[in-house]
């Protein structure tokens, strides 16, 4: 194979308290024994992906760009008071890029099996014209599969997946979930529907409501309704749920945590057969996994003593579900990528494109229906 070079995306923060975005040319790698080399042909920007692109301290009113083409360098102010959490990357131009999907152009002698294979991968610095991993990393998608298709076959799908391995883990028997008109909270109301498990679906919006009914949803709770808790005391009177997924981080004014904790309480105490001034006994656990709404998490404690509030990551979890089933799940969102795990996107956007003011501030917003996918090769 003939001597050819990569551009790839590069976020850097500097002394100057900026970001900096920028395209880097690097040389094509060669895969090693076990590696394989791919084509990027998308990979999409999750909310997961804006941490270390933008920065959650990144002032998007102060966005400037300077050049063009390949030379396109992209800055904003850092606020301040945040700039202490940056240290611990300043001056580094790190690629980004979660995950993304391609064809196999090269392989190492024992991948050799897998040239011309589309695959999609969690790899890291996906938002790149190719990418050298480990064959063991790529999940081999079925013929007449896209690269778009497979684009996002491994953040929302496996967390989706991850949710119900939770659940029953922790022998809970439905699920709340937020912000669930999203491409994740899509894919989760057609697994709960497919596998029978109860899901209390809570959006912001009247059309959002509509979307999740359509694919049929059975309960849809409405923050902006005047009735939103009694509709969701109703919901878990219903379904039993008492485990929670919050991908806000505190919705609802900072809420919205408190709010299903409060709502799961008044649940349990419908079918309390005696009085606690501790609360039920029921336990009741909300898992914050995302961060769409920077503002505070606020707790007003009206549920009982029998709780539990904390974060939740993907790549723990796979740890505790094991290899054996981790493989399982990764098989079904192969099997069901045009399905069950397909994405929506708003745009196709290239790597110049990224930087361009009136695209970050668009995908910076992670606002439902406005995902933006990456073609590096556009």
């Amino acid at each position: 194979m003939s001597e050819q070079n990569s551009k790839e995306i590069r976020s850097k923060v500097t002394e100057d308290g900026e970001i900096e975005i920028s395209i880097a040319t690097v040389k094509k790698p060669t895969p090693a024994e076990d590696e394989v080399l791919i084509r990027v042909e998308a990979a999409p920007i999750n909310p997961s992906d804006l941490g270390l692109l933008l920065s959650f301290a990144a002032d998007l009113s102060s966005i400037r760009v300077s050049g063009d083409g390949d030379q396109t360098v992209t800055s904003m102010k850092i606020h301040p008071a945040l700039m202490n959490a940056m240290k611990p990357r300043l001056g580094q131009s790190m690629p980004v890029g979660n995950e993304g999907a391609g064809v196999v152009e090269d392989a190492g002698a024992n991948a050799k099996e897998l040239i011309g294979k589309t695959v999609g991968l969690a790899g890291g610095a996906m938002y790149s014209q190719y990418r050298c991993v480990p064959a063991s990393s790529c999940l081999v998608m079925n013929d007449g599969t896209s690269s778009k298709e497979a684009a996002s076959s491994f953040v929302n799908p496996l967390t989706a997946l991850a949710f119900i391995e939770t659940m029953k883990m922790e022998k809970h028997s439905a699920i709340v979930h937020t912000a669930a008109a999203s491409n994740l909270g899509q894919m989760l109301v057609k697994i709960c529907k497919d596998d029978n498990i109860p899901l209390i679906n809570i959006v912001r919006k009247t059309e959002q409501e509509k979307i999740l009914k359509d694919l049929g949803a059975k309960y849809v709770c409405n923050t902006g309704d005047s009735d939103f808790t009694e509709n969701l005391i109703a919901a878990l009177v219903e379904t039993g749920a008492t485990l929670g997924f919050d991908a806000t981080g505190g919705g609802n004014n900072g809420e919205l945590p408190g709010q299903i904790l409060s709502a799961m309480e008044v649940a349990a105490n419908k079918t309390a057969k005696e009085y606690s001034r501790y609360g039920s006994d029921t336990y009741k656990q909300v898992y914050i996994y995302g961060g769409l709404d920077p503002s505070p998490t606020i707790l007003k404690r009206a549920f009982g003593m029998s709780w539990g509030l904390g974060g939740w990551l993907l790549t723990p979890m796979i740890g505790k579900i094991g290899m054996e089933r981790f493989q399982q799940m990764r098989k079904r969102v192969a099997a069901e990528i045009k399905t069950t795990f397909a994405s929506n996107y708003a745009a196709e956007i290239s790597l110049e494109e990224m930087l361009q003011p009136d695209n970050i501030k668009s995908y910076a917003k992670q606002a439902t229906g406005e995902k933006y996918l990456v073609s590096p090769h556009k």
